[in-house]
């Protein structure tokens, strides 16, 4: 049986890449691996593939009490590029050293699916099962639209998840250290209970097509960027939702600072440390990121066309959609890129009280505290089952390590000291849930 490091390390050797648009070094070499480890644990799998080697591995440990109804843990067994000239070690070595694993997906995410093996290993080897059943899948596609992976499954094999309660995941349940209002330190482990939702626009803006020399009243370009300039300085309103509510009180009171609903912007002030974990999910948020329009530089185009990452908090698409068409102005259409709505699952739950605890058993001191996710995770598609999905793939982490930066990062690594607290806390979860 490898250690949880060892196993990290041979994921992260197996190339997985996502490129996009369909374009992907396939994910079936780390499903065998994956369906390997299981079977060594005596959990048998399946490989079900909508590609070839877009592979997604499913699998179901017993358990022991038949009228609990199961868990689901998945994650996604691909992974982003990376660009070898930007590191400063090879991005598929997996190599451990100072206390690391190095390597893409190292934090994003083939460090939780090595904590979760881990523990379904040592359950073998201890002769151990859990309380409920366990349902995994691992998963294709995540870093792009999920078209092979968990969107798929859930079109097509949504029988493999009947019944399940709940869902965990990653983007969650990691330390993260700030200080409170006397300067002494506190560990914040935040859990993912919420998403916000994703609303990719392209706005088309059409006009009168001419020669650049001459005066044009009905300019496409014009049209786009005045629309663009309007949407990216809207001053969109505050939006407490009940996973931000709760998140601004607990971490409030942990860190012994005011709280003051009527006033987020000062609370977030005050929060210090603790407020990048929230700030981006007290509000929807429209920023423009692609440019689109003509092909010479005499002549004024007939269209213009721009796509904003648009992301929503649970509750508010329509309201932010029904803003955006008020700012477009006349001769601007919108459309869909990418839609997929918000989440939002209980806080005050008896799957988030056992993460708690689960953390608690490892560190006495942690703060547990819900949080929602500024963009988005697989926990989408499965919702739409009616399975509530929390992110929790935990880790202790040391303090000034920018966890946060890792996924999608340059240099992208996990402390091994981290995977092996993770996996402590997962198998007291996973047992005792």
């Amino acid at each position: 049986m490898d250690d949880v490091e060892e196993l990290c390390s041979r994921l992260i050797r197996l190339d997985t890449t996502n490129y996009g648009g369909g374009e992907s070094a396939g994910e079936r070499d780390a499903a065998e691996l994956v369906a390997t480890v299981l079977s060594a644990a005596g959990i048998g799998s399946k490989i079900l593939e909508r590609d070839t080697r877009r592979s997604n591995v499913i699998a179901r440990v017993s358990g022991t009490d038949t009228t609990l109804p199961p868990l689901l843990v998945q994650g996604h067994l691909d992974v982003v590029p990376a660009d070898p000239a930007q590191w400063s070690r090879d991005p598929f070595s997996g190599e451990i050293t100072d206390g690391y694993v190095w390597g893409r997906g190292a934090t994003d995410m083939k460090d939780f699916i090595a904590m979760v093996l881990t523990v379904l290993s040592t359950w073998a080897w201890e002769d151990r099962r859990p309380r409920r059943d366990i349902v995994l899948a691992f998963v294709a596609d995540e870093e792009d639209t999920g078209a092979y992976g968990a969107e798929w499954l859930v079109n097509e094999h949504p029988g493999l998840f009947h019944g399940c309660g709940a869902t965990i995941s990653e983007s969650g349940g990691y330390s993260y250290h700030v200080t409170n209002a006397t300067g002494a330190p506190v560990r914040l482990y935040p859990i993912g209970t919420a998403e916000r939702g994703t609303a990719h626009l392209r706005l088309t803006a059409t006009g009168r097509a001419g020669h650049g020399s001459r005066r044009n009243d009905d300019n496409a370009v014009i049209k786009l960027i005045s629309a663009l300039d309007r949407i990216a300085h809207h001053d969109w309103p505050i939006r407490l939702t009940p996973t931000v509510t709760a998140f601004l009180q607990r971490t409030g009171a942990a860190l012994g600072v005011e709280v003051d609903l009527s006033d987020v912007d000062a609370t977030l002030a005050r929060l210090g440390k603790a407020a990048p974990l929230v700030e981006n999910t007290v509000r929807n948020s429209t920023r423009p990121t692609v440019l689109k329009a003509g092909y010479k530089v005499n002549v004024i185009p007939s269209t213009a066309v721009a796509e904003v990452d648009t992301r929503t908090l649970p509750g508010t698409e329509q309201e932010l959609l029904s803003t955006i068409d008020a700012l477009l102005g006349p001769g601007i259409t919108r459309e869909f890129v990418y839609r997929n709505p918000a989440i939002q699952a209980p806080v005050n739950s008896p799957w988030f009280d056992a993460m708690a605890a689960a953390i608690h058993a490892q560190d006495p001191d942690a703060v547990v505290v819900p949080y929602c996710m500024g963009g988005g995770t697989d926990a989408k598609a499965f919702a739409r089952l009616g399975i509530p999905g929390y992110g929790f793939a935990p880790l202790s982490l040391p303090e000034g390590f920018d966890y946060r930066a890792m996924a999608h990062g340059v240099d992208e690594r996990v402390p091994v000291e981290g995977l092996r607290f993770g996996t402590r806390v997962l198998d007291h979860f996973l047992s005792s849930v």
